[in-house]
């Protein structure tokens, strides 16, 4: 569907303030929006919002339509009697400005433990509530719950190391762990319950301000969810519950062997066959949590990469027809119509994906820094845009501004240093760059100019940030994810210059 001109930040909820040790749904959250109001900004980016499992990455979550319980704010459970102040003296050791996951998992969940605790013997106030919640996520959440509750019972380790009569779901039991770990059922649905009345009212106080709030759906799920685990004919796995082949892309930009995302593939066919019921749901619910969708990895619904799961890399794979328009119409027909779709064209990208796209009048993306490394016929270049586009300074899985374009080094990509220096040269002239530490605005102004009919920056770049502010390197294990911003970095000047050019440009 075509979008009215318009612009936002890129940010996740994990990168604002607070004072647990993870940006929250709390009063930072409140201030960012009061933030975007004042720079005139319309959309609010954010990554999956689901629980993180390997990686701590959101883009492997134990659920595709789960909420992630380190996102509740505990300030407000003890304004609402589930905790007292005692209760949620933060621990000193935590960082502001970066993400310290496993103490900090260790720290909220221990708190949310205790409020079940007051809610199981004082929660007939909000009883109703919950209830009512657990009865309408009923179809996705039961398995939710147990797969977490058995998750937790066995040590933490993926589901095909539990006992082979779960592993396979075999009816008897199932209903023996449902009965034996009742309690721990009941907790995963207390803080799923509690994580989305606290997302509702963030989004309402967006959208009451003019604010949208954009989501992203990864185009595939975890191994270890309970997605894969409740649905295993949906997906390429044995007997066992292993895959036997897994999604990644070949090589390219970031990296010389592609990536390996170990993701497993689907069963087009077999989800066919209930006209993709899966999906709708998914699909369904995820507009219930954000107005507009930004399919990840769009291009897999085309053709995807599949890896034989033996591989320890990405090289060596094939292309696969994906389910292509039909699964697009079939999406479209259950949600009446058109479905505020943005689609991550990124990487290769073949006629047959821009067909696809183009047919559902879906936006493609852009970034900005990928324009400068083959001369003025790249597409990535502000002046090749067209109106139907979505053009980004840069991505989570890119480098800040500042940092690409003042480094040295070729950490992260697969470019040489003199491919480094030329592409930087061109960038100064291109984007008409005279004072270096002022470069991030002049490629947010590029942005913003352009015919794009969205234009969004991650809040880094609004910041001037380095790369010590990345957000993710992608093929890289372990150490993503954990920026986040302090109060004091974000200033009144921030928000008038965005405004300004936001104003010069017709997206406000």
């Amino acid at each position: 569907m075509a979008f009215k001109r318009a612009s936002g930040v890129l940010l996740h909820p994990t990168s604002l303030p607070g004072r647990h040790g993870i940006g929250d749904l709390g009063e930072a959250a409140y201030i960012f929006i009061d933030f975007l109001v004042a720079s005139k900004q319309s959309i609010w980016q954010v990554l999956p919002l689901g629980p993180t499992g390997y990686g701590d990455s959101p883009y492997q979550c134990f659920s595709a339509f789960a909420g992630n319980p380190m996102l509740i704010n505990l300030d407000r459970l003890v304004e609402e009697g589930l905790l007292t102040a005692n209760d949620v003296v933060p621990d000193p050791a935590f960082s502001h400005e970066r993400v310290n996951f496993g103490p900090v998992i260790a720290y909220k969940t221990e708190r949310l433990k205790r409020a079940y605790e007051k809610f199981k013997t004082d929660g007939h106030r909000v009883r109703r509530m919950y209830d009512e919640f657990i009865q309408r996520e009923a179809s996705w959440l039961n398995d939710y719950a147990l797969f977490m509750a058995l998750k937790l019972d066995y040590g933490g380790g993926p589901w095909v190391e539990w006992p082979t009569e779960l592993i396979r779901r075999e009816p008897d039991a199932l209903e023996a762990a449902q009965t034996r770990l009742a309690d721990a059922i009941g907790y995963q649905k207390f803080v799923q319950w509690l994580f989305f009345e606290q997302w509702r009212d963030v989004k309402h106080a967006a959208n009451s301000k003019g604010i949208q709030i954009v989501g992203d759906v990864p185009i595939f799920v975890a191994h270890d969810s309970a997605d894969a685990w409740a649905n295993p004919h949906l997906f390429y796995l044995d007997e066992d519950g292993q895959p036997t082949v897994v999604a990644g892309v070949p090589p390219d930009y970031f990296s010389a062997t592609g990536q390996r995302w170990g993701n497993p593939l689907y069963r087009w066919d077999v989800m066919a066959q209930d006209g993709y019921e899966w999906w709708i749901q998914r699909m369904k619910a995820t507009l219930n949590l954000v107005d507009i969708i930004r399919i990840d990895h769009f291009r897999g619904f085309e053709a995807y990469w599949e890896i034989p799961a033996t591989e320890p890399t990405a090289v060596k794979g094939r292309w696969i027809d994906g389910p292509k328009a039909h699964f697009f119409e079939a999406v479209k027909n259950a949600l009446g119509g058109q479905v505020p779709v943005m689609a991550e064209n990124l990487g290769v990208i073949t006629p047959g994906v821009e067909n696809l796209r183009k047919q559902f009048d879906m936006p493609g993306m852009r970034i900005v820094q990928f324009g400068f490394g083959s001369g003025p016929t790249n597409n990535f270049l502000p002046h090749n845009y067209d109106n139907n586009t979505v053009v980004y300074t840069g991505t989570h899985d890119n480098e800040t501004i500042m940092g690409w374009y003042l480094r040295k080094d070729t950490t992260g990509t697969t470019d040489d240093p003199e491919t480094v220096k030329r592409e930087r040269l061109f960038a100064t002239r291109y984007t008409n760059i005279k004072d270096p530490a002022d470069a991030h605005w002049d490629f947010i102004r590029l942005a913003w100019m352009s015919v794009a009919d969205l234009a969004l920056v991650p809040m880094q770049d609004i910041l001037g940030l380095g790369n010590e502010a990345r957000m993710n390197y992608p093929s890289s294990e372990s150490g993503n994810w954990q920026w986040r911003y302090t109060p004091d970095q974000l200033k009144v000047e921030h928000a008038e210059r965005l405004a300004e050019l936001t104003h010069m440009y017709s997206r406000d």
